[in-house]
């Protein structure tokens, strides 16, 4: 037992490792799933074809077409130019001498309308930037200011965010994504406030020592990005509007919070209980559904309202399919590697340990949702393989400790949203290398925003509502 639990912890380290060098997650969760089984004497191709590949089916299965749309919806909000009008929009709004609060409004709205995460890295880099570059902040703040916008608050936060990280927990508590509203607005400003305090600080700090915007240089690799950004935009013409670009960002909220809160209630879905639909209830699946309704209609808006473009954005939308594809299956090659952990023998011990922490439902469902999403480097990877390992146990210490699953949904996800950006964090590694910088240059304000804040938040509003006030 004791070189399974050995097993399990050189295995991480190990997946951590080939992470934070660069490997691929998809090539780096088998290997170190090979590794955990070697050491708890486990078979290893019956685990993989068993057990990771059907993990990892399932989280394809379950979370695709929220990739996929999302993704889609990205891509055709940068061919129509609609992405860089809000941005310009909010600017002139804010002032360019706000450059940082600009850039971090800008990319929280695209990030809460349902451009996915790894989409608006790459839109926002090269108009955050120019914000940067005018008002003379420095560059090292790039990096933690976008993250600010994308993956924190909208990320987890904001009741009805259309992120998979505010639909995974829905699909174990049977709730709407936007559970816990209250909490997570709180949650949402504790985060925002941290995070600019900490911006606006660090900024006038570097000043004074003298440091410009072109104090630090960029990697070259950023050149390539911005080109493939403009080549992407070219064919479509700006919008002369400034209030039509808003319009798809505002249908995917109206749809999703009209579908939670009043069309699938008011819907007959008996008939879900059916052996073909596998038994399940529309609590099961409304967050999902509302979501994606959401993203399609979203999706049309933009194709009616440049259907004079419309062969150009059908072209697009084959991009927007392929870049879906490696962000989804980097996440669901962890969960694959969870549901090995999870298989072995020793993880029986840590589970139990997790369990007997004398914690009610939602103290340990933030312990075990951290130290996972912290272990994979993944928000959406680590909260799945948690609440695929403790989910029932959660539901049911939930009911008997009071605990409305309404916050279970919303500081559980919020949790995930934290440890989740450790220096080996694919979000993380991807965010520098657009900016053209390094862990050493920028991941210290990285951290500060991404995880401390969120720690912050939750712990707050743990103790809310431990002690009865929400």
């Amino acid at each position: 037992m004791v070189l399974g639990i050995i097993g399990i912890l050189v295995s991480l380290a190990l997946l951590i490792t080939l992470a934070y060098r660069g490997m691929p997650v998809i090539v780096a969760a088998p290997i170190a799933s090979l590794v955990a089984l070697l050491f708890s004497w486990e078979s290893v191709l019956p685990a993989y074809t068993e057990i990771f590949m059907p993990a990892m089916g399932g989280f394809v299965t379950s979370y695709f077409p929220i990739f996929l749309t999302g993704a889609i919806f990205g891509v055709l909000m940068t061919v129509t130019g609609y992405a860089r009008s809000i941005a310009t929009s909010v600017i002139s709004l804010i002032g360019e001498k706000s450059a940082m609060l600009a850039a971090v409004l800008t990319t929280a709205l695209m990030t809460y309308g349902g451009i996915s995460l790894f989409v608006v890295v790459f839109v926002m880099y090269p108009l955050a930037k120019e914000l940067f570059r005018a008002a003379d902040i420095p560059r090292r703040l790039l990096p933690a200011t976008i993250a600010l916008g994308a993956f924190t608050f909208t990320m987890t936060a904001l009741p009805g965010s259309p992120q998979v990280q505010n639909i995974i927990p829905g699909t174990f508590f049977g709730t709407g994504s936007f559970a816990g509203a209250l909490i997570g607005i709180i949650g949402a400003l504790i985060i925002f406030g941290v995070g600019m305090c900490w911006l606006e600080y660090r900024s006038r700090s570097l000043r004074r020592k003298g440091e410009h915007f072109d104090s630090v240089e960029s990697s070259p690799v950023t050149a390539k990005d911005s080109a493939v950004q403009e080549e992407e935009h070219t064919g479509v013409p700006d919008p002369t509007n400034r209030l039509i670009p808003f319009l798809p960002l505002l249908t995917v909220f109206v749809v999703n919070f009209s579908c939670t809160l009043f069309i699938f209630p008011a819907l007959d879905w008996d008939y879900l209980s059916e052996d073909k639909y596998g038994g399940i209830g529309i609590d099961d699946r409304s967050a999902l559904w509302a979501v994606i309704v959401g993203l399609v209609a979203a999706i049309f808006v933009l194709l009616l309202i440049n259907a004079r473009h419309l062969g150009l954005l059908f072209q697009r939308i084959a991009d927007g399919a392929k870049n879906s594809m490696y962000p989804i299956f980097s996440t669901a090659s962890e969960v694959g590697y969870g549901a090995v952990i999870a298989s072995v023998a020793a993880f029986a011990v840590v589970r139990d340990s997790v369990i007997d922490l004398g914690g009610n439902a939602l103290t340990t469902s933030v312990v075990a949702t951290s130290i996972t999403a912290g272990l994979t480097g993944s928000s959406s990877g680590g909260m799945t393989i948690a609440l695929n390992a403790f989910g029932d146990q959660l539901r049911e210490m939930a009911v008997a400790d009071g605990i409305s699953m309404e916050a279970m949904h919303r500081i559980t996800a919020m949790a995930a949203g934290g440890l989740d950006t450790l220096p080996h964090s694919g979000a993380v590694i991807t965010l520098l290398i657009v900016c053209g910088l390094s862990h050493r240059q920028s991941y210290k304000d990285i951290a500060i925003i991404t995880i401390v804040g969120p720690l912050i938040a939750v712990g707050v509003l743990l103790a809310a509502v431990s002690l009865g006030i929400f």
